[in-house]
């Protein structure tokens, strides 16, 4: 099991949720097949998010140390893949905050 986070997966959940709010039964889609549901994935991805700084910073402190093991190429790519997975995950809870404030603004 891919513990990737892909647009199509965040855009189905959104689809059946915004069938949900419409009263609309949802339609299966790629991302129910996962098993998790929306909120299992989000966790997912933000753990691997952690995963992924925490293991920038291991490499930076150790280099920092003298580490002979780790070069400053290994440093620079796992802190660029470090910002640019924590850069996806606030553009993605962006999105989600937008979402949720026009469903909120939506008239009943």
């Amino acid at each position: 099991m891919s513990n990737t986070i892909t647009p199509e997966q965040v855009l189905a959940q959104m689809r059946m949720l915004a069938a949900q709010a419409k009263g609309l039964p949802p339609q299966a889609g790629p991302a129910e097949g996962a098993g998790g549901g929306f909120a299992e994935l989000l966790k997912t991805s933000i753990d691997k998010v952690n995963e992924t700084q925490q293991q920038a910073a291991r490499l930076k402190e150790a280099f920092q140390k003298g580490d002979p093991n780790v070069q400053l190429s290994e440093v620079m790519v796992a802190m660029e893949k470090s910002s640019v997975s924590f850069q996806a995950l606030l553009q993605v809870r962006n999105k989600l905050v937008s979402a949720y404030q026009e469903i909120m603004n939506m008239q009943i």
